[in-house]
């Protein structure tokens, strides 16, 4: 994450902070911050949500044999295509990997049937909600980027720091 503000942290520090703060924005839509790091996180963000509208479609279609009690089928399987997987891979090095919740009056069987296909569940939550939420609104405004907005809160008590809450649009 190299041509970014230094935050006064050493590289290691603030490489974690900024993927901390990328993987919070794109898991819950919304962050509050210090206005310094809303403006390096609103830069790594929007190249990652980038990255995910133009590879998203990129998929192949796999036939594969599933042996069941000895009978041989086969069997569709969608892959990621070499675009989309590559884009995966860079995006997993810049964001940190997100555990699924239980929601409210889930039962254990339900989270479980519900999270079983999933093992990323941050990336399958970009290329499949929010690249396609983007693109469509590429096509409809014809415009590319400004995924993310910082709207200001005030000064921060202790350190009058300037407080923001950067969120997704």
């Amino acid at each position: 994450m190299a041509g970014y503000k230094k935050l006064s942290k050493r590289p290691s520090l603030r490489n974690a902070i900024v993927s901390n703060q990328v993987t919070a924005l794109l898991w819950n839509g919304k962050v509050e911050t210090t206005l310094a790091r809303a403006k390096v996180v609103q830069r790594v963000a929007e190249k990652i949500i980038t990255l995910a509208i133009n590879t998203y479609k990129d998929t192949v279609t796999v036939e594969k044999d599933v042996i069941v009690d000895g009978v041989t089928t086969k069997k569709q399987v969608i892959n990621d295509g070499p675009k989309k997987l590559a884009a995966r891979r860079k995006i997993m090095s810049m964001v940190y990997d997100v555990q699924e919740v239980r929601v409210k009056d889930e039962t254990k069987a339900d989270f479980i049937e519900r999270t079983k296909d999933i093992k990323h569940p941050i990336m399958e939550k970009l290329f499949n909600v929010i690249a396609p939420k983007y693109d469509l609104r590429k096509e409809e405004l014809g415009q590319g980027g400004g995924y993310t907005r910082i709207v200001k809160c005030g000064p921060r008590r202790g350190d009058a720091a300037e407080r923001v809450i950067i969120a997704l649009v």
